[in-house]
């Protein structure tokens, strides 16, 4: 069976929790399963740059402590964060997820990018 996930993510700068080299950011995931049947998020994989070029990878059953089951033409929303050395950078990966079948697959987190306030055009 193929499900198809759609991923979105926006993204805020934490100025508030910020301070020099260190720059927090909040994103905002949204997961739509646009299938008819329901999936599982089993686990995360994350690749996290900042403009240096430093790469942080973070692996990790679920996310925010929850292994949600999204229901056919349903959707998952949650929020964490991340914190850089840099003032921009990116973040992509990946879940992996189950089908009421047992079968695993990947949803691809396409790349979204943590920027300070002012710090793009």
């Amino acid at each position: 069976m193929f499900q198809t996930i759609e991923i979105a993510v926006e993204t805020d700068f934490l100025l508030q929790h910020s301070q020099d080299f260190h720059y927090v950011f909040a994103y905002h995931i949204c997961i739509r399963n646009l299938g008819d049947s329901p999936v599982q998020l089993l686990s995360r994989k994350w690749l996290i740059t900042d403009a240096n070029g430093d790469k942080t990878e973070v692996q990790g059953d679920g996310v925010i402590g929850e292994q949600p089951v999204i229901a056919g033409k349903s959707e998952h929303r949650y929020s964490s964060f991340s914190v850089l050395k840099t003032p921009v950078g990116c973040m992509q990966g990946s879940y992996t997820m189950k089908d009421e079948a047992g079968n695993l697959f990947d949803a691809i987190i396409p790349t979204f990018t943590l920027a300070k306030s002012g710090m793009l055009n």
